[in-house]
C-alpha cells in the first residue's frame, strides 16, 4: 500500500477529468492538499506554493473529514467549486477576498452547479459563504456519472469525523440524486463493516472553563463573521443560519 500515492493520484485524476470536461482543458495544474480546516469543505489559494526554481502554483485544499460521511459526489462538487475559483483567478475577475461574485456564480451554473448560500434551492447565488448543489442533467452530473462508473474511488478516508460533519453528510441533497451510480450517492460510514467512528465534539469546545477570567469571548460563524460577547452566549448568524462558535481569542 502507498496511501499518499493512491490518494493524490485519485484526486489528480478527478481534477484532470473535470478540467477537460468542464473547462476545455484550460486550467493550469495546481497542488491539491488535504486540510482539516474547521467549518470548511475546501478552499482555493492562488500562488500558495513555490518550487526551488522559483515557479509558483495554486493550491486547492480538500477537507478529508468529509470523505467517509458524505456522498462522493459532494467531494467532487467541492473540488469543482474550487476549480471555478482557480479558473476565475487565471481567466476571469475574482471578487474581493472571499466574495463569490456574479461572474463566479454564472460560471458555476454554466458547468452544472447551482450556487446557493444554503446548499439548496432558493439560496443566494453570491456572497462570502456560498455552497452549491448539482443541477439535474447538467454537465457536472454527466461528467460525474461517467467518472464514477469507471474504477474511480477515494481509497483512503478519515476514520474519526466529528458529529457535525456526519450530520451534514446525512442531510446532503446529493443523497437524493437519481439515475446516478450507487457509489455517487452512498455514504461509506453506512456500509457494512465500516471502520468509521463518529466523534462527539471535545468537552473543551462545548463547555466553559470556569477558571477562565475572560469577560468577553470571540465567536465566529460559518461565513466568518466575528463578534465579541460574554462567555457561554448562544447567537445565530442571519446570513448563514449557523450558531456562532467560540474562537481561541478572549478579552
Amino acid at each position: 500500500m502507498k496511501p499518499t500515492t493512491e490518494t493524490y493520484a485519485e484526486l489528480t485524476w478527478a481534477y484532470d477529468v473535470f478540467n477537460q470536461s468542464l473547462f476545455d482543458g484550460k486550467l493550469p495544474n495546481c497542488l491539491i492538499t488535504l486540510q482539516r480546516e474547521k467549518h470548511t469543505c475546501g478552499y482555493f489559494s492562488s500562488g500558495r506554493f513555490a518550487n526551488i526554481d522559483g515557479a509558483l502554483t495554486d493550491e486547492i485544499a480538500i477537507n478529508p473529514s468529509y470523505f467517509a460521511v458524505t456522498p462522493i459526489i459532494e467531494i467532487m462538487q467541492t473540488l469543482v467549486h474550487e476549480m471555478v475559483h482557480l479558473w476565475q483567478f487565471h481567466l476571469g475577475t475574482p471578487g474581493r477576498g472571499r466574495y463569490h461574485n456574479k461572474e463566479w456564480a454564472d460560471k458555476m451554473e454554466s458547468i452544472g452547479l447551482m450556487p446557493s448560500s444554503t446548499g439548496r434551492p432558493g439560496g443566494k447565488k453570491t456572497g462570502d459563504r456560498i455552497a452549491d448543489y448539482a443541477i439535474e442533467n447538467g454537465l457536472f452530473l454527466m461528467t460525474c456519472k461517467n467518472l464514477l462508473t469507471q474504477s474511480f474511488k477515494l481509497s483512503w478516508y478519515d476514520r474519526y469525523p466529528d458529529a457535525r460533519v456526519a450530520n451534514s453528510g446525512q442531510s446532503s441533497i446529493a443523497c437524493q440524486l437519481e439515475n446516478m451510480p450507487e457509489s455517487a450517492t452512498s455514504i461509506r460510514a453506512n456500509q457494512p463493516n465500516s471502520l468509521v467512528q463518529i466523534q462527539s465534539a471535545p468537552i473543551k469546545d462545548t463547555q466553559i472553563n470556569t477558571t477562565n477570567k475572560a469577560t468577553r469571548m470571540k465567536y465566529t460563524c460559518d461565513c466568518r463573521i466575528n463578534i465579541w460577547a460574554k462567555p457561554g452566549i448562544h447567537v445565530k448568524c442571519c446570513e448563514c443560519n449557523t450558531t456562532f462558535a467560540e474562537s481561541n481569542n478572549s478579552e
